[in-house]
This record gives C-alpha cells, structure tokens and sequence, in this order.
C-alpha cells in the first residue's frame, strides 16, 4: 500500500517554520486568554456564566491545539530520524501522522476562533 510512498529528508524539515509559528500563534492566544481570565477575577464584577462557559471552552480548546501541534512536530523530528537511518516507509507513514495532527490542529484553531467571536457578540449583547 506504501511501496510507492518515497519522502526527501527535507520534506518534513519544511514543516518546521510553520509548526513554530502556529505553535507560538498558539501560546499568544492562551497568555490572552489567561490575562483576560486574570483580569476578570481582578475586577470583582460579576461575570456573565456564558462568558465562563465560553473561556473553559477556549481554555480546553487551545490546550488541545498545543498539544496536537507539539505532536505533529515530535513527529516531523521523528520521520527525519527514521528518514535518516534508512526506515523510508516507516518514515512516510509517520509523517502522514503528522500532518493528520496538524490538520486536527488547524481544524480546533479555527473552532476556537468561532467560540471567541461568540465570546464577543455575548459580550456586546451585555453592552446594548
């Protein structure tokens, strides 16, 4: 089924500038998050329980993010070695996995993305 998959050494290597900028994207929007949640605790006002509901969501969902990214990356690190020492088809099949990660990665990027927009329009209802 693999026999006809064949991948460069560099193949996976040029994943790695864009794993490393989502990953830091990605560590952004968790220090954001935090310092909002932070910030909210901080205020002694009373915050709406959908907000709370939609921050767990976001927590849980970046926390996701960063663990399928730093997979995807180990992966990438892992074909290069397999690569290296010769395990060509091992090392196709790895990176395939490693970029199903990254996709899964990508795919809660852009769901987490929504639930903030929603954060938004649940905090603009409270202003109008």
């Amino acid at each position: 089924m693999f026999d006809h998959l064949h991948i460069s050494l560099t193949t996976p290597a040029l994943l790695f500038p864009a794993i490393s900028l989502l990953l830091l994207a990605y560590t952004n929007r968790f220090f954001s998050l935090a310092a909002l949640i932070r910030n909210l605790s901080s205020a002694h006002q009373p915050v709406n329980k959908e907000q709370i509901k939609n921050l767990k969501q976001r927590i849980s969902i970046i926390r996701r993010m960063q663990e399928a990214g730093v997979l995807s990356f180990a992966l990438c690190v892992l074909t290069m070695f397999l690569l290296y020492i010769g395990f060509n088809k091992t090392g196709s099949m790895i990176f395939g996995a490693s970029l199903l990660l990254l996709l899964y990665s990508l795919i809660l990027s852009v769901i987490e993305i929504r639930i903030s927009v929603d954060a938004l329009n649940i905090h603009l209802k409270e202003l109008s």
